[in-house]
């Protein structure tokens, strides 16, 4: 006996789901059930305070920043924000240096006093020249040369996704820019903020409707088999959603290992990376980022791993074909939507599954209901 009390099922409690749910619950006045196979709302970016007192990201650094005004206006409707600029160090030959490389980080790695101009001039000496970049080494040694991508990039590509960055589509690494002045922000985004209280704060203010109802620990499994309802929108895994009946899309994953120390501060900067040295590939400290104020700290290694939570999609041209395959099962249903990083197995920053999901309510959802 199928029940009606929704309209709409949202599978997954990230940043696709909730907007989605505050979208059609505000907008639409429908009735939305979002479930999640975890114990709690927010996906990736849940972030909760561990057991020292000190608010933590459970599954690595979440930094949230954007060129859009649009994003940012949508979201301050559930938070305050507090202002930051990302920074990040890397410690290779037993030094720290800043990432992505800059003016500073060229100068202090040889000893040079370079300007903004000498410093091109030094870049088009080392890189090296090709006619068509076709993969991750090609996109690094065309820009900075051969041996600043041996010493920040190579290993820690490795690490991250046991491949070499020549096995990697060049997408991966042309994604870290590379500097000619002294900005040592890791991101250039216009807007660099942190949501005040938390990202689980935020979140629960988005679900916080009475046409939104929220069950953890659930399966769409689950619920598919009592519930009635209008539309589907799924934000997991879409080879789970058919039964991997393709084969199975690789992802990699991440092990976190978390340490409280008896410190205001373990580390300079949020995140100091490790390229060359250790399985981890970066120390994670989240005061910094939260800007929360504690006699103690707490730190995270990041272990890359094959087997967990999917994290990062591997893009290489056979896992878009397998994927290809999937989306053309998925476009036959008129009434599921496939929304977010996993669902489209695409590498998603948190403002870009926003923008996706406010772009499916308004080109989509709202058009049909």
């Amino acid at each position: 006996m199928y029940n009606r009390m929704f309209d709409f099922l949202i599978v997954g409690a990230g940043f696709a789901g909730c907007t989605l749910a505050n979208c059609i619950a505000t907008h639409l006045d429908r009735k939305v059930l979002v479930v999640d196979t975890r114990n709690h709302i927010g996906g990736n970016a849940f972030d909760f305070y561990d057991n020292a007192g000190v608010l933590i990201h459970k599954y690595g650094a979440h930094i949230f920043h954007t060129n859009s005004k649009k994003i940012i206006d949508y979201l301050s409707q559930f938070t305050q924000w507090r202002v930051y600029q990302h920074e990040v160090l890397a410690k290779v030959d037993g030094d720290l240096y800043p990432i992505p490389i800059n003016l500073n980080t060229i100068n202090q790695l040889y000893g040079l006093n370079l300007n903004g101009q000498e410093i091109e001039d030094f870049y088009e000496q080392v890189r090296e020249k090709y006619e068509r970049i076709e993969n991750s080494e090609q996109a690094v040694v065309g820009k900075v040369g051969t041996d600043l991508y041996e010493k920040f990039f190579k290993n820690y590509t490795y690490k991250q996704w046991n491949l070499w960055p020549h096995e990697l589509d060049a997408s991966v690494c042309a994604r870290i820019p590379v500097r000619t002045n002294k900005d040592n922000r890791y991101f250039g985004d216009k807007y660099q903020l942190m949501p005040i209280h938390g990202y689980t704060k935020m979140f629960e203010k988005m679900l916080a409707h009475p046409n939104i109802k929220v069950m953890l620990n659930t399966s769409f499994q689950e619920v598919e088999k009592w519930l009635k309802f209008d539309h589907l929108i799924y934000t997991g895994p879409i080879d789970q959603f058919f039964d991997y009946k393709f084969g199975k899309l690789p992802y990699r994953s991440l092990r976190f290992e978390f340490e409280t120390h008896d410190v205001e501060y373990f580390q300079p900067v949020a995140v100091v990376n490790y390229p060359n040295d250790y399985d981890f590939t970066r120390i994670v400290e989240s005061k910094h980022i939260t800007g929360q104020k504690h006699p103690k700290t707490t730190i995270y290694y990041e272990y890359p791993q094959a087997e967990g939570d999917p994290y990062y999609p591997v893009p290489r041209p056979e896992n878009r074909e397998l994927f290809q395959q999937y989306k053309t099962e998925a476009d036959k249903l008129e009434t599921v939507t496939f929304v977010g990083r996993l669902a489209q197995y695409q590498y998603y920053n948190m403002d870009q599954v926003v923008a996706a999901a406010l772009t499916v309510f308004e080109n989509r959802i709202s058009q049909i209901y």
